[in-house]
C-alpha cells in the first residue's frame, strides 16, 4: 500500500475515532475506505475491528471525569455488554452473510427513535417510579444497584449481541437505551457507552484473529497489522478530539448528533 494510501486510512482513522466518542458508528468510515483501497472484506472487517479499539479507549478515557461515581455501574453492565459481544462474534462465524444484517437498519432505527423520545420515555420512568415509592432521582428496579431499570441489562446484552456481531451504531442504541433506563446526564451516559463498546469491540476482534490463526477462514483471512496500526493511531487522535468536543456539547446538540449520524447508517448500509 503507498503511503499516499495510508495517509487515506490514517484521516479516516481520525474521523472514526471522532465519531466514535461522540455517538458511535466510526466504522461507517473505516470500513468502506479499506474497501476502496482494495482490502479484502474479511481482512479489513478483522483489521479494523482491532484498529478502532484504541481510539474506544481514548474516547472513555476522555471521559474520564463523566465516569468518577459509576465504577459498580460500568462494571455491571460491563458483564452484560462482555456476554453479548462474545455471542455476537461467534453468530458472526456461524451464520450465513446476510443473516443478521437484514434487521440491522430497523435496530439502529431503533435507537434513533429511542433517542429522539427519550427525554419523554424517561420521565414516564420516572413517574412511574415515584408511583411505586421509588426514589425520585433513581427511577432503578435493580435493588439499588445502580444500572437503571430491570429490562436495561437485558438490552444491553442485545446490544453487546450486535456490536459483536456487526458494530456500526452501536452505540447509538446503547445511548437510547440507557438515555432512558438510566436517570444520568446524557453526558455521564455518553462515557459508559464508550467503555462498553470499546470492550465489545476488543473481545469480537481478539476472537476474529484467533479463528483466523487456526486457518477456519480460510486462507485468505488475516489480520494485516500495518492497516491495525495505521488505523489505531488515527482512532487514538479521534477519541481524544472527540471527547474534547463531544464533552462540551449541550444535551439537545448531542442528541441531534446522534440522531444524524444513525440516520446516515441506515443510508449507508441500505445503500451497500
Amino acid at each position: 500500500m503507498s503511503a499516499l494510501e495510508l495517509l487515506a486510512l490514517f484521516v479516516a482513522g481520525i474521523g472514526a475515532g471522532t465519531i466514535n466518542a461522540v455517538v458511535g458508528s466510526g466504522t461507517l468510515i473505516t470500513f468502506p475506505t479499506l474497501l476502496a483501497l482494495g482490502v479484502p472484506p474479511v481482512t479489513a472487517n478483522m483489521s479494523n475491528s482491532l484498529g478502532l479499539v484504541p481510539g474506544s479507549i481514548a474516547g472513555a478515557i476522555g471521559y474520564r471525569q463523566e465516569l468518577v461515581g459509576q465504577r459498580r455501574r460500568v462494571l455491571r453492565l460491563l458483564a452484560f455488554s462482555t456476554t453479548g459481544g462474545v455471542i455476537g462474534a461467534v453468530l458472526l462465524l456461524l451464520l450465513p452473510p446476510g443473516a443478521f444484517e437484514a434487521v440491522v437498519p430497523v435496530l439502529i432505527l431503533l435507537g434513533i427513535t429511542l433517542v429522539v423520545f427519550q427525554p419523554r420515555l424517561s420521565r414516564a420512568v420516572a413517574a412511574r417510579a415515584e408511583r411505586r415509592a421509588a426514589p425520585a432521582d433513581r427511577p432503578d428496579d435493580d435493588g439499588g444497584l445502580g444500572i437503571g431499570a430491570w429490562w436495561v441489562p437485558v438490552a444491553v446484552l442485545g446490544t453487546g449481541v450486535y456490536g459483536g456481531y456487526f458494530g456500526a451504531a452501536q452505540g447509538v442504541l446503547l445511548m437510547g437505551i440507557l438515555g432512558i433506563g438510566i436517570a444520568e446526564g446524557l453526558q455521564r451516559l455518553n462515557g459508559i457507552k464508550n467503555v462498553l463498546v470499546a470492550v465489545v469491540n476488543a473481545i469480537a476482534g481478539l476472537l476474529f484473529v484467533l479463528v483466523a490463526e487456526l486457518g477456519d477462514l480460510g486462507p485468505d483471512a488475516e489480520v494485516d497489522w500495518q492497516l491495525v496500526a495505521v488505523i489505531a493511531v488515527g482512532a487514538v487522535i479521534g477519541g481524544f478530539l472527540g471527547a474534547a468536543v463531544g464533552r462540551r456539547l449541550p444535551p439537545l446538540v448531542l442528541r441531534g448528533i446522534i440522531v444524524t449520524v444513525g440516520l446516515v447508517a441506515v443510508v449507508v448500509i441500505l445503500a451497500g
